[in-house]
């Protein structure tokens, strides 16, 4: 497949596919490990993390969800996705399972669309702020981009593992 939104699914792909590598083989306890204090940064945090912006950005912006709960929020607590996960393996389960829920429900929305859908202009938040289709997907593979270099990071404090 060519064209503008298949090279916007190979990049989000790839990164997604790279963010999950980062995490594999590794404890919850592991996976909970936080970077350098203060920080509340880890690999479990950064998961629920990027289930919450998939939900942001797909559900939310995109397709103007906006009625479906929030994962991994609270209100009193604005780090809430990194302060509360903790090295269970209930933690880690539901983390990934909320993650690859949110990124078959992008899919599912992104098989409906075209290259000539990506112009489209969205209304993203309470502002009434808008957005070309287009430019919301070129942030969703920034924000794997970054993050994915932060868990590379974390990845070598654990257990020395680099690459990539």
């Amino acid at each position: 497949m060519t064209g503008e939104l298949a090279n916007y699914r190979d990049y989000l792909g790839e990164y997604r596919k790279m963010f999950a590598r980062k995490c594999d083989d590794l404890s919850p306890e592991h996976l909970a490990t936080r970077s350098v204090p203060p920080s509340t940064l880890s690999l479990l945090g950064l998961v629920r993390h990027m289930a919450y912006v998939e939900h942001a950005w797909f559900q939310r912006a995109l397709q103007g969800n906006l009625d479906q709960p929030r994962p991994f929020t609270d209100p009193a607590d604005r780090d809430f996705d990194f302060n509360a996960a903790i090295g269970t393996a209930a933690c880690v389960e539901e983390a990934f399972a909320e993650w690859r829920h949110q990124i078959v429900l992008a899919d599912e929305w992104l098989d409906t669309q075209d290259d000539a859908s990506m112009a489209a202009e969205v209304v993203y938040n309470s502002d009434g702020e808008t957005s070309a289709v287009r430019d919301i997907l070129v942030h969703m593979i920034e924000e794997y981009a970054r993050h994915t270099g932060h868990a590379d990071l974390l990845r070598e404090c654990i257990d020395g593992r680099t690459g990539e």
